[in-house]
């Protein structure tokens, strides 16, 4: 029953939380199908609580799940639902406003405990902050961008003039709407609204 579940419901490769599973049995019964199925070789174990199957290849082992992908489904996004989003340089480089790779994930997440603290996804380390608000589909993408301008000269690679496209073509490319901007932009330090005045955003949002 739970691995017909499992093959209906997710891909090779892709995260299985346990506490997303949707099936008529207890908690108990659940970790032991769970360990079945492991056990035999038709899922894997990535850690506690998190599973995966593995596609075909030629790979001895198969390609392994990584942690890039088990933290975006942990932190930002699973199951249609937004819990998240990348900040700092993350999603800077991301935005190609810089060329640094960071070693470690800077994320912001309804799921974080503290204001700010570092945790770890297997060998990748993630810094992992509380937003000022909850996060959801609707809000998620005018967060990440004033969360951005926050700190803004610190990530910027180019010059102004080659940041300020980036961030209006980003801008124009989802549709942000200034209406979305204003709700929230009180939740920022003034400076945002110093970047949004040097750059002329508030031409750009739609």
């Amino acid at each position: 029953m739970l691995l017909e579940y499992l093959q209906k419901n997710y891909k090779v490769n892709e995260p299985i939380f346990v506490s997303d599973i949707d099936l008529p049995v207890t908690d108990t019964n659940l970790r032991q199908m769970f360990k079945v199925l492991c056990d035999s070789g038709q899922i894997y174990r990535y850690e506690t609580g998190i599973y995966y199957m593995k596609g075909n290849t030629r790979l001895k082992g198969g390609v392994p799940l990584s942690a890039s992908k088990v933290a975006r489904y942990k932190y930002i996004a699973r199951n249609d639902q937004v819990n998240g989003y990348y900040s700092g340089y993350t999603f800077a480089n991301l935005l190609g406003l810089t060329t640094q790779v960071p070693y470690t994930i800077e994320i912001v997440s309804n799921g974080a405990s503290a204001k700010c603290r570092e945790v770890s996804v297997k060998n990748q380390k993630i810094m992992l902050r509380r937003p000022r608000t909850q996060i959801n589909k609707e809000n998620v993408d005018v967060l990440q961008l004033l969360d951005l301008l926050k700190d803004f000269e610190q990530y910027v690679d180019e010059d102004m003039v080659a940041a300020t496209y980036i961030i209006s073509s980003y801008i124009k490319k989802i549709g942000m709407k200034r209406s979305d901007v204003d709700e929230y932009i009180t939740l920022f330090p003034d400076r945002v609204y110093k970047y949004i005045y040097e750059m002329r955003l508030y031409n750009v949002f739609a």
